[in-house]
């Protein structure tokens, strides 16, 4: 069976054609550079086209991780102060410290002359009593401790506490002997005469460094030191005389 034949439509060749639009205006020339030209004081302006400006910026990178390094360090910093603070309000809402409380109650010296080089020696024994008022706090008092009496800054005599324990809420009464050896001792005698000749009395500055180790509990800390400082009055300083202190203060500091 033969296939059937397709007739395809042909456009007649003398059909009239549809008019076109111009591409130029009529009546208008083209210029050399493409550009229309200025015709019955119209004139078109050349065409241009704006490409966009693409701006370089500079790597974020490390600026970032700078960024990232610095929030990190202040968050563990803010972490570690908060959990600091924490942890000291508890331990002050378990066990509520006080301060020790310290007292010079008595100071008789045993040698308090001059040496046949002129230096002034002295001796003497002085009592202090230490209080520890806390209920659940005890303190160690361990060695490398040093006490010193001054005069107008000259020292006079030096010497140490004793390595002992101080209970929970305990008293110890301590006698600590301290000797020492000053120069130009002539002068200084006569400045001690002079000054309880004007005064009545003769000031003197005690001062104590102790380190010590507080424990908390069954907890014993690390070490610290106690700073104490005195100010006294007393009536005289003469060899074997018990001196009468007509004055006495005495200010404690902690020091890590």
């Amino acid at each position: 069976m033969a296939d059937p034949q397709r007739v395809h439509p042909v456009p007649d060749p003398e059909a009239p054609q549809a008019p076109t639009a111009p591409l130029v205006p009529p009546g208008s020339s083209k210029s050399d550079r493409g550009s229309p030209a200025p015709h019955d004081n119209v004139y078109y302006p050349p065409m241009h086209r704006t490409l966009p400006v693409a701006h370089s910026r500079p790597p974020k990178r490390r600026r970032s991780c700078l960024c990232r390094c610095l929030c990190w360090t202040f968050s563990v910093v803010a972490i570690l102060i908060v959990l600091i603070a924490a942890t000291a309000g508890i331990l002050y809402l378990a066990f509520r410290p006080k301060l020790p409380k310290y007292s010079i109650d008595a100071l008789q010296t045993t040698q308090f002359n001059l040496s046949n080089n002129g230096s002034l020696e002295a001796t003497f024994d002085v009592t202090i009593t230490a209080r520890n008022p806390n209920k659940k706090i005890g303190i160690y008092y361990e060695g490398g401790s040093r006490i010193n009496v001054l005069y107008d800054g000259e020292e006079l005599c030096e010497g140490a506490l004793p390595k002992f324990y101080q209970g929970h809420r305990n008293t110890t009464v301590l006698v600590v002997p301290l000797s020492g050896e000053t120069q130009n001792g002539t002068g200084l005698l006569s400045q001690l005469q002079a000054e309880r000749q004007a005064t009545g009395v003769i000031p003197l500055n005690l001062r104590v460094r102790q380190p010590v180790r507080v424990k908390l509990g069954k907890l014993k800390l690390f070490k610290v030191k106690f700073l104490v400082r005195c100010r006294l009055a007393v009536d005289s300083l003469s060899e074997d005389n018990s001196i009468r202190i007509t004055s006495s203060s005495c200010k404690f500091r902690l020091r890590l």
